[in-house]
């Protein structure tokens, strides 16, 4: 199983508009490295959900429903998207100052590449993450 990390300014599309959809497609992705991280990701793997700009902070875990295609907002076949499904609203938003003090997410591509939207994550930044949000994650129960 793979994780990742998602950004997406909450005025454009916010976890709660998540939450109402139940499923969106990711598009709209216009950077190299992006791109290649979804076309990495995995049908069942997971990723946190992070509002960038207003908020900055993780809100909550989605687990990706469909693995890459054609990005619908382009014709250039360059650009791919991933669908993705809610699964669990942190109990606590984990705000970007509070990442930054973690020992343990100093590696983050959050911390390092801050344009970045689409971002993989080892399992123990994953987990160091989740344990910040106060959530108790079921692995067996998402997939």
């Amino acid at each position: 199983m793979g994780y990742w990390l998602i950004k997406s300014e909450p005025l454009l599309y916010s976890f709660e508009q998540l939450e109402y959809d139940g499923r969106t497609s990711w598009d709209g992705v216009r950077n190299y490295q992006a791109r290649n991280n979804l076309q990495k990701m995995r049908e069942g793997d997971i990723a946190v959900f992070y509002h960038s700009i207003d908020g900055r902070a993780a809100i909550g875990l989605v687990e990706i429903v469909r693995e890459h295609y054609p990005d619908p907002t382009t014709d250039d076949r360059r650009w791919v998207c991933v669908d993705v499904s809610p699964i669990k609203r942190f109990d606590r938003q984990v705000s970007l100052t509070t990442m930054k003090s973690d020992p343990r997410l100093a590696n983050i591509g959050l911390i390092r590449q801050t344009q970045l939207s689409v971002m993989p994550l080892t399992e123990s930044e994953f987990e160091a993450i989740i344990e910040l949000g106060e959530s108790k994650l079921d692995k067996s129960s998402t997939i």
